[in-house]
């Protein structure tokens, strides 16, 4: 049976959609303004040039954004390959503690960041660590992981146990039981956990800020930016890039997650 919303129901969405969405727009149209120093509504003018000053005049744009992919993208794999082991051996294990240690990889993503940050520099400190593009990975990866990790769980536990003991049974080693069965049915799993872990890692400061020593990833150069402003439409078109590239992969992983709830078999 269908019921429609009230009016009272779409006027509330609608609020929070413009409360949400509403500041990412004005980022979007002061990217285009012909002012430089000012943040003037209406704009003046509309103008492109500064995407073309950011693309070409710009050059302390790109050693930011490069420590950023790099960043992201080692911290995903790191992620992947711990939080699909860690998920792995919790979903069929039975012993006593499981839940406490299942809250620990779940808590990372759950403190702030700036409460991680403080940790992570602490004992890079105890270790005498230096501050390097490594100790910017370790501080993403411990909220990466935890995505990755939920994320292959809850396929894990869809999985039917009966398909890997018949393919034991069948003669398959544990590599091809895993490559062959399991697998195949936790690839979109790892593909929407990866995407949003990369996302989460783009765009991550606080943890950056306090694992990067004189490094600097791309939302650092906007936060430098905003306090020295020079161009200000200039950080402007930076933030649609971070939103691009943040944006496109949990969009993805959005999709492939809803598609992973229609396969996979349940029971034990």
């Amino acid at each position: 049976m269908r019921s429609d919303a009230g009016w009272g129901l779409k006027l509330g969405a609608a609020a929070g959609l413009l409360f949400l969405h509403l500041p990412l727009l004005l980022i979007f149209l002061y990217a285009f303004t012909t002012e430089e120093k000012s943040f003037q509504f209406p704009p003046p003018g509309l103008t492109i040039k500064w995407f073309v000053t950011a693309w070409f005049e710009r050059p302390d744009i790109w050693g930011p954004l490069y420590l950023s992919i790099k960043v992201a993208a080692i911290a995903t794999v790191l992620a992947l390959i711990f939080g699909t082991l860690a998920a792995a051996a919790l979903s069929r294990a039975k012993f006593y503690g499981k839940d406490s240690l299942s809250l620990l990889f779940i808590l990372p993503i759950a403190l702030p960041g700036i409460i991680t940050g403080i940790a992570l520099r602490s004992a890079f400190d105890i270790m005498n660590l230096p501050f390097s593009t490594w100790t910017i990975v370790l501080g993403h990866a411990t909220f990466c992981i935890v995505v990755v990790y939920n994320n292959v769980l809850a396929r894990f536990r869809r999985i039917n146990s009966y398909m890997v003991e018949a393919s034991m049974d069948l003669g398959a080693d544990g590599f091809q039981t895993f490559r062959y069965v399991v697998l195949p049915q936790i690839a979109s799993a790892l593909l929407a956990g990866g995407m949003l872990a990369f996302a989460l890692s783009f765009d991550e400061v606080i943890v950056t800020t306090f694992t990067a020593g004189q490094q600097s990833t791309l939302p650092i150069w906007m936060l430098q930016e905003l306090i020295r402003p020079r161009q200000r439409p200039v950080t402007n078109v930076v933030a649609i890039i971070v939103i691009a590239v943040t944006f496109i992969p949990i969009l993805c992983a959005y999709y492939l997650t809803r598609e992973g709830e229609h396969t996979g078999g349940g029971g034990k």
